[in-house]
């Protein structure tokens, strides 16, 4: 049964339990290429796997004496000081032989450390219980260096899987004298002590980080061989001496400033040698910057702060001149504004034809005046709405209606003829 060191089943980056080389799963990574390729020979196969400590930030080389089939991922609990560790296995096989060769380690040295067993269910609740001493440790350490007055920084604490011994690694910038730290450390965690001097890149390696280009940091994922870095590499890439923009996360110039310089260097071989000054009629051009894409060299004239390019042709042709004794009148510079291209502005052209506009017009005139009507009949309804209407008595209207039918009567009466007595 094997078990794998990612717990919740769900692992991180490309989620392939370890297996990759993006640096989501376990930190340097290194791909297996050669691990599809068939073996020949077993018995002259590599019996020697690549196993990680505390997610890839220590690896170490150790004999598979008893042939376990062990493939990359597994738990595996090898010998320690006095005692045992856990590891994950990250290499196995024959791309094993060639990271040995790499580093420097033989493959018949006798005092290479054994794998005992696989992992089972105790080695890894005890190495969680130890593992998890180690921040309480970090902080406890921190303190009792700074009560002793030690000029040093604790960065780390790895404790061995059983709990029998603790790596401390620190940074300082001289020699420390930590006899009396060791004898107080071992006497507060009741471990053997182990002190590990590391530089200021080994400590971002350990913790890790997003650099200013937005990915993983290099010493975390890949790069493990450190090459120091000044500041000529910066000048040859014609960067500007900005300490906060050259320096990393560890307070060092970047690691990435090595990359290209081969590159810069072999196209800096066409630059004239020893033109950092020229004669000319106006005065000594001094140069001030190479530009390798544009084959260009920027000189500045005295008493003035215009920059002009010149080609190495004529840098060449000026600085001969000059050792013979003949100034020239002036520079030539480059007119790098009429080798830019120029942007054409393309003319108005009306693919459509005359179009009248007046009809349009005559139509938002109508809707505009029919707006305007509605508008005035509104508000003429809602004054009519605001006037206040005088209420009648129910009595005085039927008394009106009376006297008003009254003297129609009267006018009927008076309208007949007088009738005429026949008796």
């Amino acid at each position: 049964m094997s078990y794998n060191i990612i717990e919740s089943g769900k692992p991180k980056g490309c989620k392939s339990h370890g297996g990759c080389s993006s640096g989501g799963c376990n930190r340097l990574n290194t791909f297996d290429w050669l691990g599809d390729l068939p073996v020949a020979d077993k018995e002259s196969s590599c019996n020697v796997i690549e196993v990680s400590f505390s997610q890839g930030s220590r690896k170490d080389f150790f004999r598979n004496s008893i042939l376990l089939p062990l493939e990359k991922g597994e738990l595996v609990t090898v010998e320690g000081v006095s005692g045992f560790d856990l590891g994950e296995v990250s290499l196995t096989g024959e791309i094993v032989r060639l990271q040995m060769k790499k580093r420097g380690v033989k493959e018949e040295n006798p005092e290479m450390k054994k794998v005992l067993r696989r992992s089972n269910d105790r080695d890894i609740d005890v190495w969680k219980q130890n593992k998890g001493r180690e921040r309480e440790a970090l902080v406890r350490s921190r303190a009792i260096s700074r009560q002793l007055k030690l000029e040093m920084k604790i960065s780390q604490v790895e404790m061995q899987a059983d709990g029998r011994k603790a790596t401390f690694y620190y940074i300082a910038d001289g020699r420390v004298d930590f006899r009396e730290l060791i004898k107080v450390y071992a006497s507060e965690f009741h471990v053997k002590v182990e002190m590990r001097q590391i530089g200021a890149r080994q400590e971002a390696a350990k913790v890790g980080g997003i650099g200013s280009c937005g990915r993983e940091l290099c010493c975390s994922t890949w790069l493990t061989d450190f090459k120091s870095v000044t500041t000529t590499v910066a000048r040859y890439q014609n960067l500007s001496i900005n300490q906060t923009k050259l320096s990393g996360q560890c307070g060092r110039l970047k690691c990435c400033l090595n990359y290209e310089l081969d590159t810069y260097l072999d196209a800096l071989q066409h630059f004239p040698d020893n033109c950092d000054m020229i004669q000319v009629s106006k005065g000594t051009a001094s140069l001030i910057k190479k530009d390798i894409f544009k084959n260009l060299m920027w000189y500045i004239l005295p008493d003035s702060n215009k920059q002009y390019p010149l080609t190495i042709e004529r840098v060449r042709k000026i600085k001969s001149l000059n050792q013979q004794g003949v100034i020239p009148d002036e520079l030539e510079a480059v007119d790098l504004s009429s080798s830019k291209p120029k942007e054409v502005e393309h003319e108005f052209v009306d693919v459509v034809g005359h179009i009248s506009l007046r009809s349009l017009e005559k139509a938002d005139k109508k809707r505009k005046q029919k707006g305007q009507q509605q508008h005035s009949q509104g508000k003429r309804g809602d004054q009519n709405q605001q006037r206040p209407q005088q209420k009648q008595h129910p009595n005085q209207s039927q008394k009106g209606q009376q006297h008003s039918q009254q003297p129609k009567r009267n006018d009927q009466n008076q309208q007949r003829p007088p009738r005429q007595s026949g008796r």
